[in-house]
């Protein structure tokens, strides 16, 4: 379907209405098993995406489902605890549908991770990797079908989609933090399996660091509608066919409980010196 721009300020209205005066600057979308940032926010709002109109309901394993409002690190926050993907059933537009409504909210910066198999060869289970860019090749744009020009032109940029100005923000605080942050390309996969040893070699070859089944339709949706991003992924495990093993998800699970404390610091730091 396409939804109309009624529809988007139908649900950015309801919301506003539960929030009052408030108004978020900084979006956050926490992947599978990170989505406990969520949970430090200060003078909490939490709204269940199944009670704002045309949200969908997230039911990937780690995912609450849930919006939070509030301050997190000095910064009015709106947090996604959980996303949809096109895997259980969506669209392209319904899994960035939550983004653009917080654009109307009044976000003009994205934060997005994700947990994802490892590519690179000089990468290990437990890396936070920071995202300079990304491949989608699979399917349909989350702009698919009639534009909205509320948002964005027809044909949007895409040069700069992960903001050059916070990754250089990424980069000092992972110094300052004496924190090895990896750098690289995340390539997207549709999933639900995950990717085949000769896909990963794929991967691979067409430059990729880091493979997952989230975050390019987001981000393109937040390049979109004017949005500066900031994307970090957790080297949750390393990708089929890299190591003589299957994969699971419990391993990435666990991957993000173990990495708790490194990521949280991050992303705090980050928002803490964001202007």
């Amino acid at each position: 379907m396409n939804y109309t721009f009624a529809q988007y300020r139908e649900s950015a209205d309801a919301l506003q209405a539960k929030l009052g005066g408030f108004r978020p600057k900084v979006a956050m979308i926490l992947g599978s098993g990170l989505g406990y940032l969520g949970d430090l926010v200060e003078d909490a709002v939490v709204v269940p995406y199944g009670e704002i109109p045309h949200f969908k309901h997230s039911t990937a394993p780690g995912h609450k489902g849930q919006l939070v409002f509030g301050r997190l690190a000095g910064q009015p926050v709106a947090v996604m605890q959980g996303r949809v993907h096109h895997y259980e059933g969506y669209s392209y537009e319904e899994v960035s549908y939550g983004v653009r409504v917080l654009r109307l909210l009044g976000c003009d910066t994205l934060f997005v991770t994700n947990a994802a198999g490892g590519v690179n060869w000089k990468f290990q289970a437990g890396d936070l990797m920071l995202i300079t860019d990304h491949i989608k090749i699979f399917m349909e744009s989350p702009l698919w079908g009639e534009n909205i020009p509320e948002f964005g032109p027809r044909f949007p940029d895409a040069s700069y989609l992960y903001t050059p100005r916070l990754q250089e923000l990424a980069r000092q605080q992972a110094r300052r933090l004496d924190m090895d942050l990896k750098e690289g390309v995340y390539m997207y996969f549709p999933g639900p399996q995950y990717e085949t040893p000769a896909e990963v070699r794929m991967a691979r070859i067409l430059g990729a660091d880091a493979v997952g089944m989230s975050t390019a339709p987001e981000v393109i949706t937040a390049g979109h509608c004017g949005m500066e991003v900031l994307g970090f992924t957790l080297v949750s495990n390393m990708a089929a066919g890299v190591l003589p093993k299957k994969l699971s998800e419990e391993e990435v699970l666990e991957a993000a409980a173990a990495a708790r404390d490194r990521f949280s610091s991050l992303v705090l730091a980050c928002l803490e010196h964001l202007n």
